[in-house]
């Protein structure tokens, strides 16, 4: 208890309070610039820490990663212009329900739930870390491949009512993450000789392209232009979240918990969390076919998930010193620079350090309540805008978002080319989201699946040997093979009633 008096002491003093307010200023000011992602957020505060206190450094990291996974849900909903990758896994449904006239609740949707996702993976946090930190180091190659696996399921889920397309698209993802050196061998792939191709396809650029310079695009080539301005007051954000939350718990329950084991695994982060959960939302929805025509039940399950993913992703973070993600990576090379070396002895030497820590994450939750709503409120002008008007500056957001990533103009050239590809699978009935998902996964698969053949020595059936990789391989191939199942019993059952 005198641990955790201390803890409250180091928060609450002025010093760290105003430290947390700026941080989260400008996490939300970054989070919604599409381009500029959490990571970067955080990578740039690096710097600045350099002349706090342990806790105040950690603290401004803390504060500004939620607030810049939140806050990508701004532009995603208003411009179709996804802030963070996590945000992009519902992008289309939040952008939707904008154009419908439902702009407040997506974005009420977005920041009530973030919030109750972000203080159950808190709480798990504070109360289980040992316990869950043990599971997570449990995963090897193997199990993180079937992870993967289980990943690409979510394409035909969030695929709508093609899946055929939706797993062209899926490869379309899967062939633009071959691109580069990085694979096992090494070797150049699909380069053509280019030495800015070497390095891969960004992830960022491509996103801002297919998402928002597709909708430029479309814009541009329709006759009956859409109108984006908004006569009537922008509603309430709060209105209607308390019987969303009583009309979701179980998607409330459902994202948050697997926001938190997913953000616990070394290296799966808030980007998997949001999309499996969204994916898991329509394959479990009595209302499956509202999906991707403005229904808020992927968002409640989804937005829960990409923030209760940041408390999971601390868990390996502080009780092993293995960051769960690229922020928490940045945030333990913070810890050792303050003296707070990540692992066991960590609860034990410094439990009020701890503590602090755990304090700030919820008290970050908390203000995420107020601060999100004005930044809501300062965005809803956009709305305001003529569409004539907004696109052109919506393209030149892209074209800065794009060209920050590596300072390079190739950045440029990688967005337009994506919108003009994203364009045309929409126009033909591609969804872009698998090609998303299968860039994002697309290198995991690769080194998971290479890695464990090395161990393996070539042996297939080892994938199936270790307790939690034969549970995942079955739980994959099961779902896989459920709809052939499912027919063949149909089949079967039929024959029997016709003798």
């Amino acid at each position: 208890m005198d641990a955790v008096v201390t803890a409250f002491g180091l928060v609450f003093e002025p010093y760290v309070l105003m430290v947390i307010l700026l941080s989260a200023v400008y996490g939300l000011f970054v989070g919604a610039i599409p381009g500029l992602t959490a990571t970067m957020a955080t990578a740039l505060l690096v710097p600045v820490t350099f002349f706090m206190a342990p806790v105040p450094a950690v603290a401004a990291i803390v504060t500004a990663t939620a607030m810049a996974i939140f806050s990508g849900d701004i532009p995603s909903a208003l411009l179709r212009m996804p802030g963070t990758p996590a945000s992009a896994a519902y992008a289309d449904e939040a952008y939707q329900l904008t154009r419908n006239g439902q702009p407040e609740l997506a974005l009420g949707a977005g920041l009530v739930f973030s919030v109750l996702g972000g203080l159950f993976g808190g709480a798990v946090l504070i109360v289980a870390a040992p316990s869950l930190a043990e599971i997570a180091l449990r995963f090897s190659s193997f199990e993180y491949f079937w992870l993967v696996m289980l990943g690409f399921t979510c394409a035909i889920f969030i695929a709508g009512r093609d899946p055929l397309k939706g797993c062209v698209s899926l490869l379309v993802g899967l062939l633009i993450s071959c691109v580069g050196l990085d694979n096992p061998a090494g070797a150049p792939r699909y380069t053509f000789g280019n030495a800015e191709l070497t390095g891969g396809i960004s992830l960022i650029p491509l996103m801002i392209g297919m998402f928002a310079v597709s909708e430029v695009l479309r814009f541009a080539v329709t006759v009956d232009k859409p109108v984006m301005a908004i006569e009537r007051p922008f509603g309430d954000v709060f209105s209607g979240m308390w019987t969303l939350i009583r009309k979701y718990p179980l998607q409330l329950l459902r994202g948050s918990t697997l926001g938190t084991a997913v953000g616990a695994l070394p290296g799966a982060g808030a980007d998997i969390a949001a999309w499996m959960s969204y994916a898991i939302s329509k394959r479990f929805s009595k209302e499956p076919q509202k999906f991707g025509t403005g229904h808020v039940e992927g968002i409640v399950e989804a937005g829960a998930a990409n923030n209760s993913a940041l408390g999971g992703a601390w868990i390996p973070a502080l009780v092993f010193g293995i960051p769960g993600d690229s922020i928490t990576a940045i945030a333990i090379g913070v810890l050792y620079l303050k003296g707070m070396n990540p692992g066991p002895t960590l609860f034990v030497d410094n439990p009020q350090n701890i503590y602090a820590v755990f304090i700030v994450f919820m008290l970050a939750q908390l203000l995420m309540l107020p601060l999100g709503w004005l930044a809501i409120k300062a965005a809803k002008q956009v709305l305001r805008i003529p569409a004539g008007l907004l696109m052109p500056v919506i393209l030149l957001f892209c074209v800065v978002g794009s060209f920050a990533i590596n300072n390079t103009l190739f950045g440029v050239v990688v967005m337009g080319l994506a919108g003009v590809l994203a364009f045309f699978m929409e126009r033909w009935g591609f969804p872009v989201a698998p090609t998303i998902l299968g860039v994002v996964l697309g290198k995991m698969l690769e080194e998971h699946f290479f890695s464990s053949l090395i161990k393996a020595d070539g042996n297939l059936f080892v994938f199936f040997e270790r307790p939690i990789a034969g549970t995942l391989g079955a739980l994959t191939l099961l779902i896989w093979l459920w709809p052939l199942l499912r027919r063949g019993v149909h089949l079967a059952s039929n024959r029997g009633t016709a003798t």
